[in-house]
């Protein structure tokens, strides 16, 4: 079993944290989180993650509210998604997430 684990730096108060586990060269479990600095704590905005033994992704709220939508892939197809997801998209879920919505 493999580990990979990493923090990527974003922008101004964002940055992607990122963790897989493999196994002979598969994917066994993940997790991808967009991270946003609120009043000096690093809140988690969108996290896409194979916790509960399927490919999710979890959308958090300000006011502590969240979210669950399972996702019908492989967990290869859901790391590079939320992966690719986060890198593409970072500035418009940190924007959501302060504005509340």
């Amino acid at each position: 079993m493999r580990i990979n684990e990493y923090v990527i730096p974003l922008g101004e108060n964002a940055r992607k944290r990122h963790y897989h586990e493999t196994d002979k060269g598969d994917i066994i479990g993940f997790a991808v989180q967009l991270e946003v600095l609120v009043n000096d704590q690093w809140k988690v905005v969108i996290r896409y993650d194979s916790a509960h033994g399927f490919a999710h992704i979890d959308r958090y709220y300000l006011d502590g509210r969240k979210d669950k939508m399972e996702l019908h892939l492989k967990l290869s197809e859901a790391l590079t998604l939320g992966d690719e997801d986060i890198k593409e998209n970072w500035k418009i879920y940190q924007k959501l997430f302060l504005e509340g919505k």
